[in-house]
């Protein structure tokens, strides 16, 4: 059986992106795309007409009509469906335990203010144990048709990396993977600060020595993350990009013309819950183009 992409839909043009997005994807990756809609009769404690009949024939409407629109743009995608019994959060997520990643819609909301992610898709990528890709409809809420919106697709893989080389592997094989499919050169944003005062040790100070500075170091730092992934896939360009400044910024500004930005979420347990992180949190929110988030330890 082919690996699976699964992507949830609502019947909104955030969530046609979004499963337009991952037709493209899976046909590049030769994936099949699982196309998910969680629906779960809940009557609501207010005076409000429901009628759980007409609810679930719209719920198997909206996987017919994505399905449909699939398979006339994408001829040759591998396609399923199936209405999830259950709230979203935990219904999409039980859907896409084994899967290659899962794929969600984003809703537009203004050039300054950035996108709204809202609640469903931070729970969904604070918890997934998948990477989750984010897509965001294009202006007017349009969707494109066959042959269109291929020119969202021009331009580079912007990957941060951070930490040393186990630490950035997920993220990074990630990256390596999704260039490859594409095509497309991958650039590779290490962001650095000085450190506090009580940062500094004699260890420290003498590794950044070593390489002539803390910025070189920063450099080798990012060179040895690199290089196992450079040798599996050697057909992908790379361009290195190091630079002093706030991760998220320096990353935004790194991405202004990507076609997808690829950041990690460190799995980590909290009493607060799952946590999407800081850089994670402003890439999802002022990038302009559709965001991957890769768990890793």
């Amino acid at each position: 059986m082919k690996r699976t992409l699964v992507v949830g839909v609502d019947g909104s043009p955030e969530s046609r992106a979004a499963a337009d997005w991952a037709a493209r994807e899976a046909l590049r990756r030769d994936l099949r795309v699982h196309v998910v809609h969680a629906w779960s009769w809940q009557p609501l404690a207010v005076p409000v007409v429901q009628e759980r009949d007409v609810e679930a024939r719209r719920a198997q409407e909206i996987l017919e009509e994505t399905r449909s629109e699939l398979t006339r743009r994408r001829p040759g995608l591998s396609l399923t469906t199936e209405v999830v019994p259950d709230v979203p959060v935990p219904g999409l997520l039980r859907a896409a335990e084994d899967a290659e990643m899962l794929v969600i819609g984003t809703r537009g909301h203004g050039a300054l203010a950035g996108f709204l992610l809202g609640s469903y898709g931070q729970q969904l990528i604070a918890a997934a144990t998948c990477p989750v890709v984010s897509v965001r409809a294009p202006h007017g809420g349009a969707v494109p048709g066959a042959g269109e919106g291929e020119g969202e697709d021009r331009g580079e893989v912007v990957v941060g990396q951070h930490g040393g080389v186990e630490e950035s592997a997920d993220v990074l094989r990630f990256a390596f993977e999704t260039a490859s499919a594409r095509k497309a050169t991958l650039r590779v944003v290490r962001a650095w600060n000085l450190p506090p005062v009580y940062g500094y040790s004699p260890g420290s100070m003498w590794a950044a020595d070593r390489f002539g500075g803390l910025e070189p170091f920063e450099q080798a730092a990012l060179e040895q993350a690199l290089e196992p992934w450079r040798t599996r896939w050697p057909e992908v360009d790379v361009v290195t990009h190091v630079e002093m400044g706030s991760a998220g910024q320096v990353l935004l500004s790194a991405a202004a013309d990507a076609q997808l930005v690829v950041v990690g979420r460190q799995i980590r347990k909290s009493a607060l819950g799952p946590r999407i992180g800081s850089v994670a949190h402003a890439v999802l929110h002022h990038a302009q183009c559709p965001v991957a988030v890769v768990p890793h330890l």
